[in-house]
C-alpha cells in the first residue's frame, strides 16, 4: 500500500465496492472504507459489503429490450464484480435476475477482502477527506452518514444536495396523444432559451378534474419505512395528494390551474383544468408530470394519471415518489468524469450522483473505478458513448438532463433508473417482408436496435485506448 498512487473508496455499497473493484483490476491500490460495524445504519442489518437492502431483484436482465438488462450485459462485458456476484447467486424470478442476498454480499466482500491491492477499513469518515488524499471516490449512497453529508454540503452548497427527493412522473414523449393535447407556454411566454411552446399541456373538464380528485385521494399509498419518517414535506413541493386533501380546488389552484392557456383543438370551451408536462431531457424524448410528485403506490399511480386525457395510453420512465435521499446536483457539480468540479480530487459514485437503482449505482461506481484509474496510469479518459446504457445514464447526470428552472429558481434534476428514453433515437428497422411496423411492435424494434447498437459500441469502447488498464 505504499504508494502515493491509490485510491480511497469511502462507501462499501455496491457503487463503491465495484469502484474498488474496477481499481483493484487495473492494477492500483485501493483503501475501501465502509463505516458498518462500528457505526450502523437505520436499514442495514449486517456488515458485509454490497448489501441489499430492500428489494432482492436487479429487476430485467433482458438484453435485447431492456434498458436494465442491456445495462447488465454491458457491466457483465466490463468486468463487473456485482453482476459476476448476482450470476452466481441468482434466484429463479422469471426474466428478472434476483439473487440471494446473503450469499451475493458474501460474495463481494470476499473478493475484495482476499485481493492484494484492496484494503478494507472499518470506521466512519465523518468530514471531508484530508488534503493529503490525493484521489478519492465517494459512494456513500442514500444513508450517507448526517456528518459526512454536512462537510459535502458546506463544500457545494447547501442547495446542491439533496437530502430527500420529491419526484414527479416522466412520461415517454411518444406516448402522449398529442391530438389531445398541445404545446403552449402559460401567456405564450417564451422565458430563457423557450420558445412560448416549451409545455405538453392536457386538457380536464369539470367531471374528468372531480374524478380525478377522488382517485387521488381515495388511492392508496406507500408508507415510509421506519428510517425514513422523518423526511419532511415542503409547501413547495407537497405531494399532490396532499395537496387534494387539502381541498378540493387547491390544484386547481395550483399545478393544475387553467389559466394563460387556450386549447387549439376546442377553443369554444375552456378547460376546467390543465396538466403540464415539461421536457426532461436535451433529447426531447422524456417530460416531467410538473408538480405531481406523489406517494401513490405504483400501481395506483400509471391507474391514475391514465385518466388524464391525452395520457391514456402513457409510458412512464419513471413515477412518482417522496423518500430519503442523498444527491448531488451533478449536471451543476460534476464533470463528465465524475470529478467534483470545485474539488478534482473527489469523484462520487453511485446514488450520490442521481441515479436510481442497485444495478445503475454500481454501474457509476464501475465508470468511477475505470476514470481513476486511467488517470492514475496516465490515459485518455474517454467516456463511453451516449448510445451505451453507460453513455446514457452518465450523460443524464453530467449533461443531458435541462438545467434548472432559472425563472423559478427551481431545482428539476431528479435521480434516474436507466431507461431508453435516456438514448439517442433510432429508426426502427424495416421488416425484411417491407410490411410497415405499428404501435408497441414498433416500439419493441426500436428497443432492439438500440440495444444492438449500443452492444456494438460498448465493445468498441471497452478496446479502446482509455480502457487498456483494466485488460
Amino acid at each position: 500500500m505504499a504508494t502515493v498512487d491509490h485510491v480511497h473508496v469511502i462507501g462499501g455499497g455496491l457503487a463503491g465496492s465495484e469502484a474498488a473493484w474496477q481499481l483493484a483490476l487495473a492494477g492500483i491500490p485501493v483503501i475501501l472504507h465502509e463505516m458498518r460495524p462500528e457505526c450502523m445504519t437505520q436499514a442495514h442489518k449486517t456488515e458485509g459489503l454490497a448489501e441489499l437492502v430492500c428489494s432482492n431483484s436487479f429487476r430485467s436482465d433482458d438484453a435485447q429490450s431492456n434498458a436494465v438488462g442491456l445495462l447488465h450485459e454491458e457491466m457483465r462485458r466490463a468486468g463487473s464484480l456485482i453482476m459476476a456476484a448476482g450470476d452466481a447467486h441468482k434466484l429463479p424470478a422469471g426474466g428478472a435476475l434476483a439473487v440471494d442476498r446473503d450469499n451475493f454480499s458474501a460474495h463481494v466482500t470476499n473478493k475484495l477482502a482476499s485481493h492484494r491491492l484492496v484494503e478494507i477499513v472499518r470506521g466512519e469518515i465523518a468530514a471531508l477527506p484530508p488534503g493529503d488524499w490525493r484521489r478519492v471516490i465517494i459512494a456513500t449512497g442514500p444513508l450517507t452518514s448526517p456528518a459526512l453529508g454536512q462537510a459535502i454540503g458546506a463544500l457545494t452548497g447547501e442547495q446542491e444536495l439533496a437530502f430527500f427527493d420529491a419526484i414527479a412522473p416522466i412520461v415517454h414523449r411518444d406516448s402522449i396523444d398529442m391530438d389531445v393535447c398541445w404545446f403552449q407556454s402559460r401567456y405564450d411566454k417564451a422565458g430563457p432559451g423557450g420558445t412560448g411552446a416549451d409545455y405538453i399541456n392536457c386538457p380536464l373538464d369539470k367531471a374528468q378534474y372531480e374524478a380525478f380528485i377522488d382517485a387521488l385521494i381515495d388511492g392508496e399509498k406507500t408508507e415510509f419505512k421506519d428510517w425514513e419518517k422523518d423526511t419532511p414535506y415542503f409547501e413547495g413541493c407537497l405531494p399532490i395528494e396532499v395537496m387534494a386533501e387539502r381541498g378540493r380546488e387547491t390544484l386547481r389552484h395550483g399545478p393544475m390551474k387553467p389559466v394563460g392557456l387556450t386549447n387549439p383543438h376546442n377553443r369554444e370551451t375552456k378547460p376546467w383544468a390543465i396538466v403540464q408536462l415539461r421536457q426532461d431531457n436535451a433529447l426531447g424524448t422524456l417530460w416531467n408530470m410538473v408538480g405531481f410528485q406523489t406517494k401513490l403506490k405504483y400501481g395506483v399511480q400509471a391507474e391514475t394519471f391514465r385518466m388524464i386525457p391525452g395520457l391514456e395510453k402513457a409510458q412512464f420512465a419513471r413515477l412518482g415518489g417522496v423518500h430519503r435521499n442523498t444527491f448531488l446536483n451533478s449536471p451543476k457539480m460534476l464533470d463528465q468524469t465524475l470529478r467534483l468540479k470545485a474539488e478534482p480530487r473527489l469523484r462520487f459514485a453511485g446514488q450520490m450522483t442521481g441515479v436510481e437503482g442497485y444495478v445503475e449505482s454500481a454501474a457509476i461506481g464501475l465508470l468511477t473505478g475505470r476514470f481513476a484509474a486511467a488517470e492514475i496510469l496516465g490515459q485518455a479518459i474517454v467516456p463511453p458513448p451516449v448510445t451505451t446504457a453507460f453513455g446514457a445514464l452518465l450523460n443524464h447526470i453530467t449533461g443531458g438532463h435541462l438545467s434548472d428552472d432559472t425563472a423559478s429558481g427551481s431545482r428539476s434534476f431528479q435521480p434516474m433508473n436507466v431507461n431508453f428514453g435516456l438514448f439517442p433515437p433510432i429508426e426502427a428497422p424495416k421488416p425484411e417482408d417491407g410490411k410497415r411496423l405499428r404501435g408497441k411492435e414498433k416500439g419493441r424494434a426500436r428497443k432492439r436496435a438500440m440495444s444492438a447498437r449500443a452492444l456494438a459500441d460498448i465493445d468498441q469502447w471497452l478496446a479502446g485506448p482509455a480502457q487498456a488498464a483494466a485488460e
